[in-house]
Order: C-alpha cells, then structure tokens, then sequence
C-alpha cells in the first residue's frame, strides 16, 4: 500500500491564513507588532519580548537571540512542541479543518 503525501504547501498556506488566532493560543504571552507577533520564545529563558519573531502573513519565524528559525508555522509547531514535519503538519492541519493530503 502506498503511502499518502502530506501537502506541506497547502497546509502552510492555510495555517498562515490563520496565524494570528493559531499565535495567540501557541505564544499567549506575545502581541502583534505591526505584521509580526512577539513573543517569548518559550523553548528557553526568554527574560522579554523582542528577539522572537513570527511574519503574521507568511509564518517564516526566527529568534534572533539563538538562530533558531523556520519558513512557515509548520515549522513553528514542530520547533515548539518537539515534533517530526509530518506530525507537526497533521496537527496544524487538524487544528484548522483542513485535510493534510489533499
């Protein structure tokens, strides 16, 4: 049996489309600076916001105190709750009613 694709584009577009009430839930501390969310990054001792960073209309993130960074909020969910791609596509696709593969 073949295994199915996981549409990677089509669920970070959507995501994207979705970013700032995905933001709010995952990043809670942070705010919206113009067309980015700031927040803590809450993977280490972030002491205030600032140095981490989320594009509201792209999803391309990154801290700018450690490196860490990533294109899209796939990427995001993968970094924060320590998951592979795949995982972390299934649960934002999940978490925003569309179907992974298609």
């Amino acid at each position: 049996m073949r295994r199915r694709s996981i549409n990677f584009r089509r669920v970070a577009e959507e995501a994207a489309a979705h970013a700032q009430s995905i933001l709010e839930r995952w990043l809670s501390d942070g705010r919206r600076e113009g067309g980015e969310w700031t927040a803590r990054n809450p993977k280490r001792a972030d002491a205030r916001l600032g140095s981490f960073k989320v594009n509201l209309r792209t999803g391309l993130w990154c801290d700018f105190a450690t490196g860490d960074r990533g294109r899209d909020l796939i990427a995001l969910a993968a970094f924060l709750f320590d998951l592979p791609q795949d995982e972390a596509a299934r649960r934002v696709a999940e978490m925003i009613g569309v179907d992974p593969y298609e």
